[in-house]
């Protein structure tokens, strides 16, 4: 039987029929039919306008089953808060060096956790980092003195999460060949890490629609209704 392309996959799935969260999990397993491990995505479609700082979503989160991906991590540390970064398993680590090869193009990290007293260093990068959300935070847990738990927080499954433009957080949960549960659980603990970051100036529905779609298939839209506090 010939493989269903993308468009003969999305006409199978109704996109305003509204499923329960593990069948809407189910359906996305199903449709991740590409060569590589598709990963299981959520989009969360929220009733806020984060151009106004009183409604900015922004947050990390834990899975509890881990993310499926190798996370590479880059530490701006010194000294002895330098060896513990490399003891926790961090993949670069550096201070003015490290600015430097930043500067001259090359980054070799998804996560970037710095120490306090390398923030005047790290700022001069703010135009590199910035853009592709990888400037440091002590909001994110990212600019913190306790570097080896960063590090081991970042490899072991903590995802950042930022509501876009448009007022929709994407995210993944996991690979397509995770069991069932363990997408399950991630989804849980990421919907209810974002239903507790509600900013005070959301007004209305907080949690307007939810999808899930695995990397190359069709979003599948889920009942709000099964979620806690949206």
């Amino acid at each position: 039987m010939a493989k269903l392309s993308k468009k003969q996959k999305a006409l199978s799935i109704n996109p305003e029929q509204l499923h329960g969260i593990d069948e809407a999990i189910a359906l996305a397993r199903t449709n991740a039919t590409s060569k590589f491990d598709e990963t299981i995505e959520v989009a969360l479609n929220l009733g806020v306008d984060p151009r106004h700082a009183d409604q900015m979503v922004r947050g990390v989160v834990n899975l509890p089953k881990g993310t499926g991906k190798t996370v590479r991590v880059g530490v701006f540390a010194r000294g002895a808060k330098a060896d513990e970064a490399r003891e926790a398993g961090a993949d670069v680590v550096g201070a003015e060096d490290l600015m430097e090869t930043i500067q001259g193009g090359t980054i070799d990290f998804d996560r970037c956790i710095a120490t306090p007293d390398m923030m005047g260093v790290v700022g001069r990068l703010g135009k590199v980092l910035g853009p592709k959300g990888l400037m440091p935070n002590p909001k994110l847990g990212t600019v913190t003195m306790n570097v080896a738990q960063a590090v081991k927080d970042a490899k072991s499954g903590q995802v950042e999460y930022r509501v876009e433009k448009a007022g929709i957080i994407h995210s993944g949960i996991g690979k397509a060949s995770f069991p069932a549960e363990d997408l399950r659980a991630n989804f849980d603990a990421l919907v209810d890490a974002v239903v507790k970051a509600k900013p005070s100036g959301a007004k209305g529905k907080y949690v307007r629609k939810i999808a899930v779609s695995s990397t190359m298939g069709p979003g599948i839209r889920v009942d709000t209704t099964e979620v806690a506090g949206a």
